[in-house]
């Protein structure tokens, strides 16, 4: 199961944003059921971002990891760069090459 989240962050911050990701990246590799991630940003609108993550279940996204101390402390690194709040969707794969 794919995590894919739209993450606006306020221009000029862009570094910083990326940088906490770096910061936040093992507390997705420690949660439960977590397969790992990508950070995207976008070339047309630089201050936008796709945070990709694999997950093995959606509930290991949506109950374990949202209901973590770790989920704090990820919205704490990140929080502060968002321009908005995430628009957050979950996907399964119907078509791989």
């Amino acid at each position: 199961m794919t995590e894919i989240a739209q993450i606006d962050v306020k221009p000029g911050s862009e570094k910083d944003f990326e940088a906490a990701v770096a910061k936040a990246r093992p507390l997705f590799l420690r949660a439960k059921g977590g397969k790992g991630f990508e950070l995207h940003r976008s070339i047309e609108k630089p201050s936008r971002y796709r945070l990709v993550a694999k997950w093995e279940t959606l509930e290991n996204h949506t109950v374990d990891f949202r209901g973590s101390e770790d989920f704090t402390a990820w919205r704490a690194l990140v929080g502060p760069y968002f321009a908005a709040a995430p628009e957050v969707e979950h996907t399964e794969t119907v078509l791989s090459t």
